[in-house]
């Protein structure tokens, strides 16, 4: 396994992944930038907002809930399936759906469910059935263009979000924050891109960590959206097996899994914790506690600290982190990163 041939990156990354991680922050700002563009709908006296979505379109929603949990003053619920609530009915519901492709099958249900339910709706998306939808019954539709693979486009139905809920008044305006974010991301970057040697690359040791080992995410409740993303990166790009659990709830549960270790299991398993200057103090106590909980044990575990000052910076230098380290455990299995016949031989199925 050597994490430093890039000859053999290039030959084994057929869509160039690795440029779509490298362009995340450049991404993340003209993201921003278009969703501060977009034509603004006359919304009014919204109540509460479901955002429909699946996938990396989820999390991106996950992401801004985050990032706006301390200061948005009504419900947000992010909805992964099929079915509105019983509540979501009226013009003072605002229904987003967002699909990367426009082609989601939940989401299409969801709209359908909606728009009969005299809901508010807006559309994000780069096309597809959605927008097709969408033109025939007059709907909102904040549309993107992005030619990577979906699960690298993460930054637009993040930045558009973000624009709405600020543009309607729901949020202070986090133009500061998205702006700290893209500077913490790049200079994150100095040390974890692939033209940095291993033995002085903290992804590519965290990736090498991983090689051959079941991983757990360990992320305190702001930071679970990271959590999910950095597992299901493990996922779709090392095709390998990832789990999350999130602080405090696993220090009620999971923590307790250490009474009856299995050392022939825990030699393939490793933990890793993260953790962000906005933890609450209690969650970082309970990080901390577990970790060493663990250890004592003799669990493989590490600890990775976010970067900057505000949630949006921590959320997003941890993001790019991961999208590195899962594409550095893919060079080390030897794999694809864009490779998907899995699921898309699962949508066949289907």
């Amino acid at each position: 396994m050597n994490l430093d041939d890039l000859d053999r990156f290039k030959k084994l990354d057929t869509q160039n992944m690795l440029a779509q991680i490298d362009g995340l922050p450049d991404q993340l700002e003209q993201a921003w930038e278009l969703g501060s563009a977009q034509p603004l709908p006359d919304f009014k006296d919204i109540q509460n907002i479901i955002i429909s979505a699946m996938g990396d379109s989820a999390v991106a929603a996950e992401l801004v809930t985050a990032s706006v949990f301390s200061n948005i003053r009504i419900p947000v619920t992010v909805h992964r399936g099929y079915d509105l609530p019983a509540f979501a009915s009226g013009k003072q519901t605002l229904v987003i759906c967002i699909s990367h492709s426009g082609n989601s099958e939940e989401v299409l249900e969801i709209f359908e469910a909606a728009n009969k339910n005299d809901c508010s709706i807006l559309i994000i998306s780069t096309g597809g059935e959605l927008a097709k939808r969408a033109s025939t019954k007059n709907i909102p539709l904040w549309k993107f263009s992005y030619n990577g693979t979906d699960t690298m486009g993460l930054a637009y139905p993040f930045a558009l979000l973000l624009a709405l809920f600020s543009r309607l008044g729901l949020i202070p305006d986090p133009s500061a924050d998205v702006a700290e974010a893209i500077s913490m991301m790049k200079r994150s970057q100095q040390h974890i891109i692939a033209e940095i040697i291993a033995a002085k690359n903290p992804a590519k040791r965290y990736a090498g960590q991983l090689v051959g080992r079941w991983v757990t995410f360990v992320a305190t409740e702001n930071l679970a959206p990271v959590a999910r993303r950095w597992k299901t990166q493990i996922n779709q790009i090392a095709k390998a097996g990832a789990n999350f659990e999130i602080i405090p709830e696993a220090t009620h549960n999971t923590l307790i899994a250490t009474v009856n270790p299995n050392s022939t299991l825990n030699a393939h398993t490793m933990t890793l914790f993260m953790r962000a200057k906005s933890d609450h103090p209690r969650n970082r106590l309970r990080s901390d506690l577990m970790r060493q909980a663990f250890m004592l044990e003799a669990l493989n575990t590490d600890v990775i600290d976010a970067r900057g000052t505000s949630v949006i910076a921590h959320l997003w230098t941890l993001i790019i982190f991961g999208d590195y380290m899962a594409y550095y455990l893919a060079m080390a299995y030897g794999a694809d990163p864009s490779e998907e016949n899995a699921f898309v031989n699962f949508k066949k199925m289907l």
